[in-house]
């Protein structure tokens, strides 16, 4: 889909390395993986369909694992088109979509910014399960011009039925899933506060986890009394997985809430450490003893016109012995400033993490509008600061 012939290939941005899965490709900008983990639900999918397929088309003998493989594929599918309706929707409300996944038990569209409306973040959760029940609609009509007891018939009720329960799953209350962003909207708009949103489809997310655990083998069980132990097992297995999902999911979902509540604390000017000037080929010891002298809280190197370099990492300066810093230049302990290790003094909030996710470093040269050096930022100062605040958000929650 990238024209890239006569060029040379551009590095991948940070954002676009895959994390543990195989690019597809990327419908409307936007790249597609597949995890590992999908290759293992297909197997799971093969076999099960596979094996209940003996019942319906006797006659195909083991050509039945192939038509199940195929539905498994069809089915994550149809998936990719319920993630591509959030990431259209996403882009056209210009939130920005980071990648899909497609991995275990469905797919994922990370969004990057939170909707600024509760009717937006309806619409956005809504537009996937809504797609999914259109294309359940749609194999209904296919499935009505074919016979039901054929290769054909038997795929389009396959993925009827699958999209079918993938809308009316997604549609649950309670986040992580769609139906929980939805009632996080209804509440939003009700109270005009999105955490009172959040808060209400978190708990019933997770009291959705603690029913799939509890009651999915349970409806298996009643549905088919006849079930074999491996499949009440695979049942159990499942829900378990999917209710650790949901539970986890919902957790996230609403630190994602207190993280974004106290983002607008963050601000660069307030966390930047003071900081002193040494020439590269300065002593360590004697670079530390000047910034003790100054009440400094960090080093920047510069060069023989001034200009800063590098930036001396606290880490490694801790794990060289002291006894050895008199006899080390500050070079040996710096990391030198790379495109993106440099941030304005004004920048915070969503912003200062959008800067720290592009160009990942422990430590930050922070500059003044007018280019002069004003402090150093370390991200352990921004991770305490923020730990900090998010338990000071969660405990005025409770």
């Amino acid at each position: 889909m990238n024209d890239t012939e006569g060029r040379a290939p551009e590095k991948p941005k940070p954002d676009d390395q895959p994390r543990g899965g195989i690019l597809m490709g990327r419908p409307f900008g936007v790249p597609v993986y597949v995890t590992p983990s999908w290759f293992l639900v297909a197997a799971l999918i093969t076999w099960i369909f596979g094996s209940r397929l003996a019942d319906v088309l006797p006659d195909l003998g083991g050509a039945r694992y192939l038509l199940a493989f195929s539905f498994a594929v069809a089915f994550y599918g149809s998936v990719l088109i319920h993630e591509l309706a959030h990431t259209v929707v996403g882009l056209r409300y210009k939130l920005g979509v980071r990648r899909i996944q497609l991995q275990f038990l469905g797919g994922v569209s990370e969004i990057e910014k939170e909707a600024d409306r509760p009717w937006r973040e309806f619409w956005l959760a809504f537009v996937g399960p809504l797609l999914s029940l259109l294309l359940g609609g749609a194999f209904w009509l296919g499935l009505r011009a074919v016979e039901p007891a054929t290769v054909p018939g038997v795929l389009l009720a396959g993925l009827m039925v699958s999209n079918l329960v993938v809308a009316a799953f997604n549609l649950l209350p309670g986040l992580p899933l769609d139906g929980g962003r939805m009632l996080r909207a209804v509440v939003w708009a009700l109270t005009g506060d999105p955490m009172k949103g959040t808060l209400a489809a978190v708990w019933v997310g997770r009291a959705l986890a603690v029913a799939v655990v509890l009651g999915l083998p349970m409806l298996g069980s009643a549905q088919d009394v006849e079930r074999s132990t491996t499949e009440a097992m695979v049942d159990g297995v499942l829900a378990a997985i999917l209710g650790f999902i949901i539970w986890q999911g919902a957790g996230n979902s609403l630190r994602n809430a207190r993280l974004k509540a106290v983002l607008p604390r963050l601000k660069v000017r307030e966390l930047a450490r003071r900081s002193i000037d040494v020439p590269a080929d300065t002593p360590l010891g004697e670079a530390m003893r000047r910034a003790r002298e100054a009440h400094a809280g960090a080093i920047v190197v510069v060069d023989g016109r001034g200009e800063p370099v590098a930036v001396v990492k606290e880490s490694a300066v801790g794990a060289v012995p002291e006894h050895r810093r008199p006899w080390i230049a500050v070079t040996a302990v710096a990391r030198d400033l790379e495109p993106g290790l440099t941030v304005p003094v004004d920048l915070d909030g969503e912003q200062l993490l959008d800067v720290l996710r592009r160009a990942p470093a422990t430590e930050y040269l922070v500059v003044r509008p007018d280019g002069s050096v004003y402090g150093v930022l370390s991200l352990t100062d921004l991770e305490r600061r923020l730990s900090a605040a998010l338990q000071g958000r969660a405990a005025g929650a409770n």
